[in-house]
């Protein structure tokens, strides 16, 4: 697997975050971060799925299921935060995110404090 996918795809995403980050400040909820980053990242151009559900299956039956924030042109998943700071559950969580949906590279984002957090994570699919 390339240690880089989708290079410009990601520069865009990344510049979506900071974009509404440096307009909207820090300490709002999570919900009003995911819709001005849904208006920015279409303002560019990128098609994106918001709330997309996937279910999950355990010995080929229905166990349940999650909701990703974000899924940017079928081939990134953001995972908003607005916390503290992110903790290795949120990691965690992204990358079963990742695998569940069988998409390759994901970002987590905090928009809670001064700056723009963000980790990002490839899983091989």
């Amino acid at each position: 697997m390339k240690s880089m996918l989708y290079p410009l795809l990601s520069h865009e995403v990344l510049g979506a975050c900071f974009a509404v980050h440096n307009c909207l400040g820090c300490g709002l909820l999570e919900n009003v971060y995911e819709e001005a980053l849904c208006i920015e990242l279409e303002s560019r151009g990128i098609s994106l799925e918001r709330q997309k559900y996937f279910p999950v299956y355990y010995k080929g039956l229905l166990a349940g299921s999650y909701v990703a924030d974000m899924v940017v042109s079928g081939k990134i998943i953001i995972e908003l935060k607005s916390v503290n700071s992110l903790k290795a559950v949120f990691e965690s969580q992204l990358i079963n995110y990742l695998k569940i949906a069988r998409v390759p590279v994901g970002y987590l984002v905090n928009f809670k404090n001064e700056r723009v957090e963000f980790k990002r994570f490839v899983v091989p699919v």
